[in-house]
């Protein structure tokens, strides 16, 4: 699944949803990860306070990965 993400509360969906698909309940996602489940329902409904360490945490949890594509497309990168 390649999914992209324009604003937080898609960001919000696309973690309760994977969550959900690895079939854990948030207080159990959240002790995974070092956090509350009362933090974690926040985080899924606004993850405009996410800390980078919990999204890492989190992703990894789900077995998702991050990636960051230029816009612009492969050959804008290779200006860098």
């Amino acid at each position: 699944m390649q999914q992209f993400l324009s604003n937080p509360t898609q960001l919000g969906h696309l973690l309760a949803s994977a969550r959900k698909a690895r079939r854990l309940s948030q207080a159990e996602a959240g002790a995974r990860v070092g956090i509350s489940q009362s933090r974690l329902s926040v985080l899924e409904t606004d993850p405009s306070s996410l800390t980078v360490e919990q999204l890492l945490a989190l992703t990894g949890l789900y077995e998702l990965r991050i990636q960051v594509l230029d816009r612009a497309g492969p050959s804008a990168a290779a200006e860098w």
